[in-house]
């Protein structure tokens, strides 16, 4: 098989949730000696990973190119994942009309939806509701999951959400969260070992920003005044000036920046904190804090999706004193602490183990491959969304393409 990703950013697993799972789905595919090209229309970033070091071809793209029909033509893929419904907008005709039979896969990443109308309802201080989903990002969205053959849907939460608001059809949907080795530990530091709360995510995400305003403003003067020693070490990529000047190291608020290695930083903290007030998806910080051992004190938000009917591997709350309190209780009980952290393996072998979801993966994508047309004809709606989006999207691109060589 040869797969193409295309996607408006280059790969940074250290930096991104999003960037991680996509590598997770390209080791996939290369463990079946698939052929994987990676398409980015982005600039060039230090942080990205060397593609070429892994195995992967590495290919720049630009929006509105003709350039991109012949590459794509010589190329000839079998699969094309597009890494968000907008790389969807922009490449998604151009590869039914020169690659028509290939398989078309939408990775949602998370339900950018759901996102902004969480952030919407939150910052108009009200509760959200279903009816806050009807907006243009929505349409927009939803639109592409139609036109794609098959969406990855990385929380069973928004597979739902999908089909109960949307009515989007469940053959049209698969589920597929992060994909992690469930035995693999990244830090083995016992309770003792460990020392300091911490706190991390990229700061380009607007929930880990306003995470950290909400820590720094209502959570941590709680946590100090019951632990006036305590610290929380702050780690993220892309922090803006506003974070930079949280930095209070006389309250034990400690800006640190970019991790060089998160699952060193997350596995010599005791806690992390990661009180997300909205937001969709699965959060690879907590994740990635089961992986090291690492109990955490997170929302409703935050824990959403992760881990079904277990017991969560520390505690859930949704008020700041609430909160304080059961990271301070976490903090400095052991026998609570080691409970938490055995909550956390059970949850990575529960819901994230690779073996739990590669197989199944693999077979869905062969079997929608070799009944195409037929899956293809099972979705008139797909069907005519594509044709007037061809058309619409088609011109204007062309009329794009010849504005610039005019210009």
């Amino acid at each position: 098989m040869k797969i193409l990703i295309l996607s408006t950013v280059w790969l940074e697993p250290n930096s991104t949730a999003a960037g991680s799972r996509m590598l997770q789905i390209i080791r996939l595919f290369q463990q079946l000696n698939w052929e994987v090209h990676y398409a980015s229309t982005a600039a060039e970033s230090p942080f990205a990973i060397d593609l070429s070091g892994i195995g992967v071809n590495k290919l720049s793209i630009k929006v509105n190119d003709i350039g991109f029909d012949a590459l794509i033509q010589n190329l000839a893929p079998d699969m094309v994942i597009y890494d968000r419904s907008m790389t969807e907008e922009q490449f998604g005709w151009r590869v039914a009309k020169y690659v028509p039979n290939a398989l078309r896969i939408l990775d949602t990443e998370d339900l950018h939806c759901l996102r902004y109308a969480r952030q919407r309802a939150f910052q108009e201080k009200r509760v959200f509701k279903d009816d806050d989903l009807l907006s243009d990002v929505a349409i927009r969205e939803v639109a592409a999951i139609l036109r794609s053959d098959i969406t990855l849907m990385i929380s069973a939460v928004e597979m739902d959400l999908l089909q109960r608001v949307f009515k989007v059809d469940a053959g049209l949907l698969h589920y597929l969260p992060f994909m992690v080795d469930a035995e693999e530990q990244k830090s083995d530091k016992t309770f003792s070992d460990r020392q300091h709360f911490v706190s991390i995510g990229n700061f380009h995400h607007a929930p880990n920003l306003d995470a950290v305003k909400y820590l720094k403003s209502d959570i941590w003067p709680l946590i100090r005044k019951q632990m006036p020693n305590a610290e929380l070490h702050v780690y993220g990529a892309y922090p803006t000036q506003q974070v930079l000047e949280m930095n209070d190291p006389s309250s034990g608020f400690i800006v640190k920046g970019r991790a060089e290695d998160a699952f060193e930083v997350i596995g010599n903290a005791r806690v992390l904190l990661a009180p997300l007030r909205f937001g969709a998806g699965l959060k690879g910080k907590l994740l990635n804090a089961m992986q090291c051992g690492t109990p955490n004190v997170t929302s409703s938000i935050g824990a959403e999706a992760m881990h079904g009917q277990l017991p969560w591997n520390g505690f859930i709350a949704d008020d700041a004193a609430e909160y304080a309190e059961k990271a301070v209780q976490l903090y400095q009980d052991e026998k609570l602490w080691t409970e938490a952290q055995q909550n956390g393996s059970i949850i990575l072998k529960g819901i994230f183990d690779a073996g739990l979801h590669s197989q199944v993966f693999i077979e869905r994508l062969k079997a929608i491959q070799k009944n195409l047309t037929k899956h293809r004809s099972s979705n008139f709606m797909g069907q005519m969304l594509k044709h007037h989006t061809m058309r619409s999207t088609e011109y204007m691109s062309k009329w794009i393409e010849a504005k610039n060589r005019l210009a």
